[in-house]
Order: structure tokens, then C-alpha cells, then sequence
């Protein structure tokens, strides 16, 4: 039975932050040191994002709100409300999102109403409330006041990855549940001014925005496009606890995202992967090291005698291994030795990971992450536009932005039915959330 992610839907807040415009402002703050200065520009710069969106509306340089509470545009000062102001937007305006996006879900999948809806998974990790966004949903959508639901809160940029587990295991234990999946995270709430170098980097990468999928074992419909998750798998990297972390302040939430987090990745994001690759059959051959070379006959022309390719190398090549023969080649090869060499030769040659599966997608943390990922598993750049895009135009939405560079893959024309689709996430610990997927169409 095939478990199937339909419908991916995606919000985000009407506000727009220009980043350049946002990085004059921070830089601009009173009682920032010459290296914090320095630090907001730099990371500002390099961050790879044009743009973010808000849901705090008085955080643009032509808002007249008359009390402001977050930034005031007069002075264009940022301020520092307490957690309480901080959470209590957050009731309002998440809400707003999450019953969105679900709305958004349902109306884009039409052979499923809310009245099918059978289970609720709700991912935020920027705010809480009680009765929580998955009370909401089934209230404002009509679903069954006998919904089940689930909330996974604070687990912060990976959370959505489980979250898809999690539908899948309902829907694997009982065929006819239909699940709902709703992230929404509003990390703006939470950016401030600071000295510090870990809030610098979090103040120039988070953003607002919020996705929902629905996850059944129904096929997708005619010309729809779909994803049917494939396997999951979880793994803690041995170092990085302390490199990226989400704790509760006084004045917000309060992020701790180290400049060392991508040397992190870059060093362990193999062994991450490895336990996820083990469970698949067909990767699991495709990605094997090379085998040993085969001992191979050259036949026809290759074989010798007057005139052959063969000719005038020494005696053991023709009849000896593949290695010997590639040894003796000079460095440029005539076409017709090329075409003479058997297929063997070339089978023996592990598929890259590039090849093996064609889309990933890469939760976009931040661009430096990005780079180090595309370097170390040697995807191409087409393979990371995906990601570069989500961050160009969103940012950092924490839990959501994964679901964001699925839609993207799912809506890129040049997406075929039966590719493979790996999708990453990291989080607080270092957690590497991941899974594969693959395309399916109706």
C-alpha cells in the first residue's frame, strides 16, 4: 500500500521585509559594537535572501502605527516586548495561518471533504496556546468533533519531517485514515537586536509562513501531482547540542543557531544519510562501492592481429583486466577504442547520489548549509534551486520551509512521474530529520 503526501498548500503573511532594508535598520540600532556592525552586514549580505514575510505589520519603514510594540518607524527603533505581547499576537495571527493553509488543502484536493478527515497533525514551535491550532482546524474547517489530534511543538526546523512520519504510520495502521498535516511558525515575533553573533545570523534568516498537506493512502487524482513517502529515518549527529537550540526568554524566544552548525553538516550529513539509503534496495545498489574489475576478453577488433586496436600494446592488456587496459591508454582516447570497450566496464562504476535520485529537497537553513550540502553529496545546481529559491523568497520559516521546497519540486514543469525525492531537515541537537519520497502522478 502506498501512503501518498496530496495537496501541498503554502501561506505566508501579507507583510513584506526587504532584507536589504532590514539589515540597515539592525545595523543602525543604538548600543551595537563596530563588530556587531560589521556582523549584521556580513550576514545580512550573505544570507541569500531578497525578502521575508511577517506578520507584524508595524515592522515596515512607512507604518504609522500609533503604539507600536515591535518597531517604531518614527525612530526606527526596534523594541523589546515581553514574551507574553510576543505569544499573545501569536494566538491570533498563527491561527489565522494554520486554519488557512488547512482550508487551502482540503479545497485543493476535491475527492476529500472534511468530513474525512480522521486525523489532525499540527507542527509549531513559535508559540503555544490552549486548545492549540489543532483544535482550531477542526473547528473552523468542520471536521469531526471525533478528529484525533496531535500537535508537535518545539522541535524547531526538522519537525515537519516527523510530522509526514507520523500521518504515515496512521494511514499504515488503519488504510482508510486520511490525515491532515499543518505547519505554521512565526519566528519574527522573536527577532530582536543584539551584540551577540547567534542572534545576528537568526535575526537575518527567519521569517513567517505556514504549509498543510493531506497524507492517505488514496491515489491521486488525473494530472495531479503527488509524493508517496517512501521511508523515514532520524539520526542525532555525535556533536552540535549546544550549536543549535531554542529556548524561552523574556523578551521572546531565544535562538542560538552557531556559525558552526554547517561544519556540522558538512562533516556528518553522510552518516546521516547512510541508515536511510540501508532500507531502500534500489539505492542501496546504485550507491554500492564499485565492484571488483572484471576480467575481460577483448573479441573483433579489440583482440589483435594486423590492424586492430589491440596492436602494438603490450601482450597482457588485451587479455588482461579492465584496470591494466585503462592503465595503458594514452590521455586521448580514439573514439573507436571507446566504442570497442564492453559495457562491463562502465557498469562497474557506482551511480552518484546525483544520479541515483534527481530532487532534493534541502531545508534551507541558511545558505552556507545549502553550499555545504550541494559540495558534499555532489548535487548539481539545478538540484539545489529548490531550496535557494524557498530562501531567496521566504527565508527561514523553520518547521514550514521543508514543505515549502517540496511544493516547489512538485510544481517545477520538468518533474517526472517515478523520480526520487530525498528530503533533509536539521534541527536543535544537531537532528538530521530525512526521508525519500517519490513522485507519483494521477
Amino acid at each position: 500500500m502506498s501512503v501518498t503526501l496530496r495537496a501541498l498548500q503554502t501561506v505566508v503573511p501579507p507583510t513584506i521585509l526587504v532584507q536589504e532594508q532590514v539589515r540597515d535598520v539592525f545595523a543602525a540600532q543604538p548600543g551595537l559594537s563596530r563588530l556587531a556592525q560589521r556582523l549584521v552586514t556580513a550576514s545580512f549580505n550573505l544570507s541569500g535572501i531578497d525578502r521575508r514575510h511577517t506578520v507584524i505589520d508595524e515592522l515596515t519603514l512607512d507604518s504609522d502605527t500609533a503604539d507600536p510594540q515591535f518597531f517604531d518607524a518614527a525612530t526606527q527603533r526596534l523594541l523589546m516586548p515581553g514574551t507574553r505581547v510576543r505569544n499573545e499576537l501569536y494566538i491570533v495571527e498563527a491561527t489565522k495561518l494554520f486554519v488557512e493553509a488547512g482550508r487551502r488543502a482540503l479545497a485543493a484536493c476535491p475527492d476529500i471533504v472534511a468530513a474525512d478527515i480522521t486525523h489532525v497533525v499540527t507542527v509549531s514551535c513559535t508559540g503555544f496556546y490552549a486548545p492549540g491550532p489543532d483544535y482550531m482546524l477542526v473547528r473552523e474547517l468542520g471536521l469531526s468533533p471525533a478528529t484525533q489530534r496531535y500537535h508537535l511543538g518545539f522541535m524547531g526546523c526538522y519537525a515537519s519531517m516527523p510530522a509526514l512520519r507520523t500521518a504515515k504510520q496512521f494511514v499504515e495502521a488503519d488504510p482508510n485514515a486520511v490525515v491532515l498535516v499543518v505547519s505554521a511558525e512565526l519566528c519574527s515575533l522573536h527577532l530582536r537586536s543584539s551584540d551577540d553573533p547567534d542572534t545576528i545570523v537568526a535575526s537575518s534568516l527567519f521569517s513567517d509562513g505556514a504549509a498543510a498537506g493531506i497524507v492517505s493512502s488514496r491515489a491521486p487524482l488525473p494530472g495531479e501531482r503527488a509524493l508517496d513517502l517512501d521511508l523515514f529515518e532520524t539520526v542525532i549527529t555525535p556533536v552540535g547540542e549546544g550549536d543549535m537550540a531554542w529556548k524561552i526568554g523574556d523578551e521572546g524566544f531565544e535562538m542560538v543557531l552557531s556559525t558552526y552548525v554547517p561544519h556540522i553538516i558538512d562533516e556528518h550529513i553522510e552518516a546521516a544519510l547512510a541508515p536511510l539509503f540501508a532500507r531502500d534496495e534500489s539505492l542501496t545498489a546504485a550507491l554500492a562501492p564499485p565492484a571488483a574489475e572484471p576480467e575481460l576478453e577483448l573479441v573483433g577488433a579489440a583482440a589483435g592481429g594486423p590492424g586492430s586496436l589491440a596492436a602494438g600494446m603490450p601482450a597482457g592488456v588485451a587479455a588482461g583486466s579492465a584496470g591494466a587496459l585503462a592503465a595503458t591508454l594514452p590521455p586521448t582516447l580514439p573514439a573507436a577504442l571507446s566504442t570497442a570497450l564492453p559495457a562491463a566496464l562502465s557498469a562497474a562504476l557506482p551511480a552518484t547520489l546525483s544520479t541515483a535520485i534527481a530532487h532534493w529537497a534541502i531545508h534551507p537553513g541558511g545558505r552556507s548549509i545549502l553550499d555545504k550540502t550541494e559540495a558534499k553529496l555532489g548535487l548539481s545546481e539545478a538540484q539545489l534551486v529548490p531550496s535557494r529559491e524557498t530562501l531567496r523568497q521566504y527565508g527561514n520559516m523553520s518547521s514550514a520551509t521543508i514543505l515549502f521546497v517540496l511544493k516547489a519540486i512538485l510544481d517545477a514543469p520538468a518533474t517526472a512521474d517515478g523520480e526520487r525525492v530525498c528530503a533533509m531537515a536539521f534541527g536543535p541537537g544537531l537532528t538530521v530529520e530525512s526521508g525519500l519520497m517519490t513522485v507519483t502522478a494521477g
